[in-house]
C-alpha cells in the first residue's frame, strides 16, 4: 500500500510539473509566501512611513507602485499585506476543513438521523450568500482579522462536510472497510486509518479552491471595514482607499487589485491542476496516451 501510495504521488508530482499552467500557478504561489513571510524586510520603506511631501506620486524608480494620499510606499504595503493573505486563508480553510471533515465524516458514516441533523444544518448555511453570512458573523463578533478567519472558516465549513460526507459514503461500502469492521476495528479507527485516507483527493483539491475564495472573502470584509482595520495593510482595505482617486491616482487601486487577481487565478490553476492530477480516470487517460504514442 505504501509503495502504491509512493507512486502515486510521483505520478502526480510528475503530471503536475508538465502542466505550464500548474507551474505558473505554483510559482505565483511560491512569490506570495516569501512576501509573506520576508515582507516586512524586503519592503523598501515602512508600511506606516508618512511623508505628505510626496504624496499621490505615481509609480517610479524609487516607487515602484506610486505613493499614498499620505504619502506611504505603495509596494511596501503591498508587499506586506500579502502576510494578511496568508494568515486568513490559511487559519480560515483549516476551521472549515477540520470541522466540515469531522461533520461529514461522522454523517456519511453513521448516517440515519446524525446524518439528518447535520446535513440539515449544513443547508440551512448553504442557504446564506458567503458574502452576507461572513458579514453577519463579523457584525455579532465584531470587526477585526481574527473574526474575519472565524466568520470566513464557518461559511465554508458546509463545503468540506458535503465533500466528505460523498466520498465516505462512497468509500463505506468497499471491501477493505467491511473486513476492517469483521475483524472487530472500532468506528474511530476504521475512519482514521481507512476512510480518511480515501479521500484524500478530493479535500485537497478543495482546500486548494477554499483558498482562494478565502483571500477573496476577507479582501471583501477589508474593503466593507470589516476585516483588518487600519493602519495595518490589506489589500481589500487599499482598494477601498484608493476608489476615491481613481481618477487621479489609479495606482493606488490598481496594484492592490491585481495582486488580489493574481494570488486567486493562481490557486485555481492549481487547484484546477491537483483535480486533474488526482482523479484516477485523468491519470488512467494520460497514462494510456503515452503508452499509445
Amino acid at each position: 500500500m505504501s509503495g502504491n501510495g509512493d507512486s502515486t504521488s510521483r505520478r502526480a508530482l510528475v503530471a503536475l510539473g508538465r502542466d505550464p499552467l500548474a507551474v505558473t500557478g505554483g510559482v505565483v504561489l511560491a512569490l506570495l509566501v516569501v512576501a509573506g513571510l520576508a515582507g516586512s524586510w524586503l519592503a523598501p520603506a515602512g508600511i506606516n512611513e508618512v511623508d505628505v511631501d510626496r504624496m499621490l506620486q505615481p509609480p517610479s524608480w524609487a516607487h515602484p507602485f506610486g505613493t499614498d494620499e499620505l504619502g506611504r510606499d505603495v509596494f511596501s504595503r503591498v508587499l506586506v499585506a500579502a502576510r494578511v493573505s496568508l494568515q486568513v486563508g490559511a487559519v480560515s480553510v483549516g476551521i472549515a476543513l477540520l470541522a466540515g471533515v469531522t461533520l461529514g465524516l461522522f454523517a456519511g458514516y453513521y448516517q440515519g438521523w446524525l446524518d439528518n441533523v447535520l446535513m440539515r444544518c449544513m443547508d440551512v448555511l448553504f442557504a446564506f450568500p458567503v458574502l452576507l453570512l461572513a458579514v453577519a458573523i463579523v457584525a455579532v463578533l465584531g470587526p477585526g482579522l481574527s473574526t474575519a478567519m472565524v466568520a470566513i472558516g464557518v461559511v465554508y465549513t458546509p463545503i468540506f462536510a458535503r465533500v466528505t460526507r460523498a466520498g465516505v459514503l462512497s468509500v463505506r461500502e468497499q471491501v477493505f472497510v467491511r473486513a476492517a469492521v469483521a475483524t472487530g476495528a472500532s468506528d474511530l479507527r476504521i475512519m482514521r486509518r481507512h476512510v480518511l485516507p480515501n479521500i484524500a483527493a478530493p479535500l485537497i483539491v478543495q482546500t486548494s479552491l477554499s483558498l482562494a475564495f478565502a483571500i477573496l472573502s476577507e479582501a471583501a470584509l477589508s474593503f466593507l471595514g470589516l476585516g483588518v482595520q487600519p493602519p495595518e495593510p490589506a489589500w481589500g482595505r487599499m482598494l477601498y482607499d484608493g476608489r476615491g482617486f481613481i481618477t487621479d491616482a489609479w495606482w493606488l487601486g490598481f496594484f492592490p487589485g491585481a495582486a488580489i487577481f493574481l494570488t486567486v487565478l493562481a490557486f485555481n490553476l492549481v487547484g484546477d491542476a491537483l483535480r486533474d492530477v488526482l482523479d484516477p480516470r485523468q491519470l488512467t487517460v494520460s497514462e494510456a496516451r503515452r503508452n499509445a504514442g
